[in-house]
């Protein structure tokens, strides 16, 4: 007689009787240091680096009692997130090889390439900030599921220097500007031009800002929506209207897919905190509000920047942003 049949049994996490998903597979419990006795690590606890972790991470007030339970909305695995970027990275790369096959940047006005040499070629130094502080944040945070996110989001941040830098060399090339593609030129624009100065201190200070709650805080509820409204959305509307449609939809890509899992991520991780600590919404809110008046002046200076091309209006442009942090901090529960 055959053996009688058995009901196949599933894997189990966390004594739930289902198949895990690919996403939960590759992510569950892979953070295995967060509160780990006596310190994180396998060294002495005396260590500068077990400091750190104690007293950022563990020692953070942003921090509940089970981090393994947080979802990212779009369950990207690295595998999944490699393959939604591919195809947009081929999109772009086909926009710019059309373009380019046209003479795009040779039709382009001198007065159009000042302001890009000026207010948009100095960009990258503020994308190489919110990349160090997705990483920052990543490395600091209690839980995979927490953590891949923001490393996906800091790999975002480089799609978009990457493209800044190769349309700098680019349009040097082809219009023989070098200034375009001088990179020391670009730092003294960075460091040296006043409307710079408010956006630059503000994403320079939001770099030593160590407890991974209140960097996640500052980060994702002040800077990086900031940034995304000025340089993705009144970017692109900037440079349409300058009849430069190749940088237009390169950014209009970058809102339409990189911008919103941020947003959505951000939105889930406090939704998913204040369900379990609804006293953090306040501790949150604390975070984010001494922010709030210098994220008002780099917007401000910036809307400057943009009407030196005649095109907008720079109370518009600073209007704007400020609506984008007024939506999402109403959104998240902290205006």
């Amino acid at each position: 007689m055959g053996r009688p049949d058995r009901k196949l049994r599933t894997w189990s996490l966390w004594q739930e009787r289902r198949m895990p998903s690919e996403y939960e597979l590759v992510t569950h419990k892979l953070n295995y240091h967060f509160r780990r006795q006596p310190a994180p690590f396998e060294m002495s606890p005396d260590w500068p680096i077990q400091q750190w972790y104690l007293q950022y991470r563990e020692g953070s007030e942003f921090n509940v009692d089970d981090w393994e339970r947080y979802r990212d909305p779009y369950a990207f695995t690295y595998r999944r997130y490699v393959e939604a970027r591919h195809e947009r990275e081929l999109y772009l790369d086909s926009l710019i090889d059309d373009f380019e096959a046209h003479d795009h940047y040779r039709h382009l006005d001198s007065t159009w390439l000042d302001f890009l040499r000026d207010y948009y070629l100095p960009s990258r130094f503020a994308g190489h900030c919110l990349q160090m502080t997705g990483m920052y944040v990543a490395q600091m945070s209690p839980s995979a599921y927490v953590a891949n996110p923001f490393y996906f989001q800091a790999a975002d941040e480089m799609r978009r220097i990457q493209r800044t830098a190769y349309l700098a060399k680019a349009i040097a090339v082809d219009t023989g500007r070098d200034d375009l593609a001088d990179s020391q030129l670009a730092r003294a624009r960075w460091e040296d031009n006043p409307l710079w100065q408010p956006l630059r201190e503000l994403m320079e200070r939001h770099l030593v800002v160590y407890d991974w709650g209140a960097a996640f805080a500052v980060r994702n509820l002040v800077v990086k929506p900031l940034y995304d409204a000025l340089f993705n959305d009144q970017l692109s509307n900037l440079a349409r209207a300058a009849d430069d449609e190749l940088l237009a939809l390169i950014h209009d890509d970058f809102q339409l897919y990189d911008a919103p899992y941020a947003r959505e991520n951000t939105i889930a991780l406090v939704a998913y905190v204040r369900e379990r600590r609804p006293e953090l919404v306040d501790w949150l809110r604390q975070q984010v509000t001494p922010w709030l008046d210098l994220a008002h002046a780099a917007a401000q200076a910036i809307g400057q920047a943009f009407s030196t091309t005649g095109l907008v209006s720079p109370i518009d442009v600073a209007d704007y942003a400020q609506e984008v942090l007024d939506r999402l901090h109403t959104e998240v529960g902290i205006r």
